[in-house]
């Protein structure tokens, strides 16, 4: 079943029922300001950090699930009759029809009642600390209509955590000022904080009113679907003094028979410089002079038209670096447009705001946000040389990370902590990945401090021995990483034990004795090993190179002796020396982790280990909907396992569907040379792929979701966290670099598909280092043996790097 349809020459997913299964949405912003809009005009926005510089209000598990939000009421003056153009909040009231097109970036919600047409265009200027609502309203009928329109928005009182919990404080702490139109929200602008909101409109001629106050908006016990101002008809022009402030402006909207007429309202954030010298500090005086004229230029309608069409060139430019032309749509469709566009959107966000994350309890993931430049950096390299240089910078001297930083600070998240031990060998992926993209090996001489201490300054790229280092300083019994409080699945908490059954767990850290081991840390570890070692010869380090190779090689040979299990890769060894992911244990006996990581670090391809461990896999994880995490599932809870048995069978780390962890499995079967297998699994969970089945999938058809319910789960196929996951990044490297083939590498763009049997080939075109790559792939052999590079055979699968600005044609021949 659908809720709508893909428009491929827009570049739009168009939703034309509103009730979907769960709120599908989108994201405004591209830079520093953010928000996210449901299909139905939920969400809420903020300025680079969703807990501490929250604008808007917005309450997770609510009834309806998506209240609060972005909304404009339209009413008729004649009849008093009113609705929401986005069908929220005014569910009861019927529409005539509904269509909301989820952009790049942008949202269009539009729907028509009683012969009246509303559109609603949401989007986020670039380099702009705001966002425009551009409302066009059309007279259909054959009578002239007498309209008012309604905008609201309810303040949040800035940190969205305190918001939530100290009503005591924030009860008396709302401010508002209006001032010609605009309203400012300058709550806690009198602690010196010096930041603002702000809200206007560009119908200053007719605009007949505002509000500030929710209560008097609303009326008394009344909600969003029926506020008694919009009932009456009439703004009451109340300032708010505490409690709850919003933001309304009335507008009358007077429209002859076929008319159309433009509203715009523009939302944002503003700060005073420090040294302002009109805004002493303390001061509860906003300048006005500095930001009005920002307010003004983007109340304009033509500005509007002018920027919205700027962002769509932006997204032109980026989407241009990589198109595919394949045999099958669904591939073209997440390649081209959808998987990127969600890859930027991770990149920018990590996992601090979705639908499933309030912005309130993570900031920027160390691990996360490594993983998430896989799949952008060929976008703007120059993001991800920032991006990496804000993470090393987190990073503590003893070569340890704290596994979330807040996005405004760039420090270590405390709340958080640290302990995950896979963390560091992150780092060295992202910048590899960094550096094969661009070539930029003076990257590695940038200073970068340790903990954002000053004075502790040291080179990139001996954050990266250091990342390395931190690993061999912590091997357990068995030669194998330490796990830590956890490695990549942050609920094997497998240092957890109770000395007396029945009683509380403990949680044994690394210093005082934790000791078990992660099996899937040390197949990272022979990677990341493995691609350090490259960086050390680069720089002409001939020494290091030979050590970190014989590193990795060492412990490609631990995992051998003590992860191998007989079919499979082990999973780890618990507190008390039990090995957890094998055919000993009852529950939990294959794991996907170790099976993916080990093959990617190219343990097991000379021996035939790597095609036994994925052939179990296929026979023990593998579902129509994806590959379980692991099998058989954990039935009850396990105090020495942590929080992964506390999930019921099939839900999350319990053997649901970790959809992150599928392409590691697609990539390992390339490495085999099991193009039809790997292409299978990247159809099994690609967004687009299930959009007939979208009453099962429920979330969004053109993202992907961070997890599948599994085999065991009632509602097997049902999936949950969309938008903000690993999984964006790795299935784009996954299907790009590895199934399609074409992949950046320290010496040149590599062209080494592994197609399913049925291709005939693909096309593509490519831009790297300033050049642009036209590809064509074409043969019936399974790799490609040699390439004809403007004309020029080359034997092998190379294409060595062309000048900047350079078009180079390059057909890859398979025999």
């Amino acid at each position: 079943m659908r809720y709508g349809q893909f428009d491929d020459e827009q570049r739009e997913y168009v939703i034309d029922r509103p009730d979907t299964p769960l709120p599908w949405i989108n994201y405004l912003g591209t830079d520093a300001y953010f928000g996210i809009v449901s299909n139905t005009g939920g969400g809420y926005s903020f300025y680079r950090d969703a807990r501490l510089r929250r604008l808007t209000r917005y309450r997770y598990n609510n009834a309806p699930l998506d209240l609060g939000g972005r909304y404009v009421y339209v009413r008729d003056d004649e009849t008093g009759d009113y609705w929401s153009p986005s069908w929220q909040p005014t569910p009861e009231r019927e529409l005539d029809d509904y269509e909301c097109r989820h952009g790049l970036s942008y949202t269009k919600i539009a729907s028509s009642r009683g012969g009246i047409r509303a559109e609603t265009l949401y989007f986020a200027p670039l380099n702009e600390t705001l966002e425009v609502w551009r409302v066009r309203v059309t007279n259909n009928r054959t009578k002239k209509a007498e309209l008012s329109l309604f905008s609201s928005v309810e303040f949040c009182l800035w940190d969205a955590q305190d918001d939530a919990t100290n009503y005591q404080r924030n009860f008396n702490t709302g401010q508002v000022e209006v001032v010609d139109g605009v309203i400012y929200h300058k709550t806690e602008y009198r602690e010196r904080r010096d930041h603002f909101a702000y809200f206007g409109t560009s119908a200053k001629d007719d605009l007949q009113g505002f509000d500030t106050q929710r209560e008097t908006f609303l009326g008394p016990y009344r909600g969003w679907d029926r506020p008694l101002v919009v009932e009456n008809g009439t703004a009451k022009n109340e300032i708010a003094h505490g409690w709850q402030p919003i933001g309304s402006h009335h507008v009358r909207v007077h429209l002859e028979p076929g008319e159309t007429r433009e509203v715009v309202f523009v939302l944002g954030y503003a700060e005073n410089p420090k040294d302002d010298k009109f805004d002493p500090p303390g001061s509860q005086t906003i300048n006005k002079t500095r930001v009005r004229p920002v307010i003004d230029r983007w109340l304009d309608s033509a500005q509007v038209q002018r920027g919205f069409d700027d962002l769509r060139a932006y997204w032109d430019q980026l989407l241009g670096s990589l198109t595919v032309q394949t045999p099958d749509g669904d591939t073209n469709r997440m390649v081209n447009v959808w998987n990127a566009y969600q890859c930027l959107v991770t990149f920018n966000l990590s996992r601090s705001t979705s639908f499933y994350e309030s912005g309130i309890g993570r900031g920027m993931g160390f691990r996360d946000s490594n993983q998430d430049l896989l799949g952008f950096v060929h976008m703007i390299p120059e993001r991800a040389r920032e991006r990496i240089l804000d993470i090393a910078a987190t990073q503590k001297a003893d070569g340890g990370a704290y596994h979330q930083y807040q996005p405004l600070t760039k420090r270590g998240n405390n709340d958080i902590g640290d302990g995950f031990n896979d963390d560091p060998l992150w780092l060295i992926l992202g910048v590899a990945a960094y550096l094969r993209e661009t070539g930029d090996h003076t990257f590695l001489d940038e200073p970068v401090p340790f903990d954002n201490v000053e004075g502790s300054e040291a080179p990139l790229y001996e954050h990266l021995q250091r990342s390395l280092r931190y690993t061999l300083d912590r091997l357990g019994p068995h030669g194998l990483p330490l796990i830590g409080r956890a490695d990549w699945n942050d609920c094997l908490n497998l240092n957890c034990f109770s000395d007396t059954p029945g009683e509380p767990f403990q949680t044994t850290e690394n210093a005082s004795g934790g000791v078990a081991e992660s099996v899937f840390i040390a197949g990272l570890f022979v990677l990341a090993a493995k691609e350090l070692a490259v960086i050390a010869g680069l720089r002409g380090q001939d020494g290091e190179e030979v050590v970190y190779r014989a590193a990795a090689e060492k412990m490609a040979g631990t995992i051998t002796e003590h992860g191998w299990d007989g079919a499979w890769f082990r999973r780890a060894y618990d507190f008390h020396g039990t090995v957890i992911g094998s055919g000993e244990n009852d529950e939990g006996q294959i794991f996907i982790e170790p099976q993916g990581i080990c093959v990617l670090g190219g343990v097991g391809l000379d021996d035939g280990l790597a095609v036994k461990a994925l052939d179990s896999v296929a026979e023990r994880l593998a579902t129509p909907h994806g590959i379980v995490l692991q099998q058989p599932a954990y039935s009850s809870y396990r105090i020495e396992l942590g929080e992964i048995s506390s999930y019921p069978p099939g839900y999350k780390e319990n053997a649901g569907i970790f959809c992150h962890t599928n392409p590691w499995i697609m990539i390992a079967e390339t490495m085999v040379g099991n193009g039809d297998r790997a292409y299978d699994y990247y159809r099994r969970i690609n967004p687009s792929a299930r959009e007939e089945i979208s009453e099962t999938h429920r979330t969004e058809p053109y993202v992907y979701a961070q997890m599948i319910a599994g085999r065991d789960a009632p509602t097997h196929g049902e999936a949950k966290n969309s938008w903000l996951t690993g999984t964006a990044a790795w299935n784009f490297v996954a299907i790009t670099q590895w199934i399609l083939g074409i992949r950046p590498d320290f010496a040149g763009l590599r062209i080494d598909p592994v197609l399913p049997s049925g291709w005939p080939g693909f096309e593509a075109t490519r831009g790297f280092r300033g050049a642009t790559y036209e590809i064509t792939v074409r043969g019936t052999g399974a790799r490609v043996t040699y390439l004809l590079v403007d004309g020029e055979r080359i034997d092998g699968n190379l294409v060595p790097p062309a000048p900047p600005g350079a078009v180079v044609r390059v057909e890859a021949i398979r025999e």
